[in-house]
């Protein structure tokens, strides 16, 4: 017997090489017999960095940069030959500011700028680019200030996404993610401001309207800077994770695969890593072990069975971030399969 554990990371809780190798125990735990292959996932938000790096042997790097409150870091990327894999939220994260501190307003992206320079001069020319988890709505202001940002011009950029937000609008970056940031009411409203105003000098300086462009609201208006600065292509996050570790190949034969996420529900449906493992399947069943599901029907309709929520409704949201207590009931989730599949 083959199964393949394939999953997102617990978000705030485990790393979906951790979440893997748990579900792997328990598999080999339960079956001793079988093949289990583990392939760790990711869909350009956070954890990108981490999944790509292994999956592509790449030296990972750190460089000395600023936060989105412009204070000294030291942040990470991975480099194969002339690739360079950058996870976005490493530099300019919102798991890198106290709730405190979170306020797109005074957030800005030159980071991200100084951490491109970086890796552009290990002789990088080829950019992955994980876009998610940000802090920042800035439209790309802050980056396109770096001193000789423009050189990467010559660079080409890969863009992994699973957001097709506007950069302005009713669905755009800062009235739909802004408030996700910390802004409030007044502040999303000065933010859209903002972005108009970016996309303005955006089309003057470039050519190009991202105003309504799908994606270019992606990550603080970065997905719109990158394609009309730097000509980058825009790609569904999970998918080109999913060719680039080569999971078509690596799951031949297989007799099921377990996906999951912290949370499942109807926007899973939307790109986002359990989707694209079971859009790849090839009709291998694919079972979903998620901390918390909510829309379980629309679930059951996509095709995922079974469907079983790792974390009890009883827990104390503290208790189920607690990795210790997650393993264990990831433990105990595997077991529900075996009913299921009659193994």
């Amino acid at each position: 017997m083959k199964v393949v554990i394939a999953p997102d990371s617990f978000k705030e809780c485990m790393p979906s090489s951790q979440v893997a190798a748990v579900l792997a125990s328990a598999v080999r735990a339960r079956w001793p017999q079988a093949d289990v292959v583990q392939i760790p996932l990711a869909d350009g938000g956070e954890g990108t960095l981490d999944v790509l790096a292994t999956a592509l042997s790449a030296s990972v790097r750190e460089a000395d940069v600023h936060d989105p409150l412009g204070r000294p870091i030291s942040a990470r990327y991975a480099v194969k030959g002339d690739t360079a894999i950058i996870e976005v939220a490493q530099v300019v994260g919102l798991s890198l500011l106290s709730p405190g501190e979170r306020n797109p307003l005074n957030a800005s992206s030159a980071g991200l700028g100084e951490l491109l320079l970086a890796a552009y001069a290990d002789g990088c020319r080829h950019f992955i680019v994980g876009l998610g988890g940000t802090a920042t709505c800035d439209g790309g202001a802050g980056l396109m200030s770096v001193p000789d940002i423009r050189q990467l011009q010559d660079a080409r950029f890969e863009l992994l996404c699973d957001v097709d937000a506007p950069f302005t609008g009713p669905n755009g970056a800062a009235r739909v993610f802004a408030p996700q940031k910390g802004a409030g009411p007044e502040e999303v409203e000065i933010l859209e401001k903002r972005m108009r105003k970016q996309a303005a000098l955006i089309l003057a300086q470039t050519g190009m309207d991202v105003t309504d462009m799908p994606g270019a609201g992606a990550a603080g208006g970065l997905g719109g800077m990158f394609m009309a600065y730097f000509k980058a292509q825009m790609r569904p996050g999970i998918q080109r994770i999913l060719d680039l570790v080569h999971f078509r190949r690596a799951i031949l034969d297989a007799d099921f695969i377990i996906t999951g996420e912290g949370k499942s529900d109807a926007q899973t449906l939307m790109g986002k890593v359990p989707m694209g493992v079971l859009q790849n399947a090839g009709g291998i069943p694919v079972a979903l072990l998620s901390g918390r599901i909510e829309d379980r029907t629309a679930l059951e309709q996509a095709g995922f069975t079974p469907i079983v929520e790792v974390s009890p409704r009883t827990l104390s949201p503290q208790d189920a971030l607690n990795p210790a207590t997650t393993a264990e009931n990831l433990y105990k989730a595997v077991l529900e399969i075996e009913n299921v599949y009659n193994i």
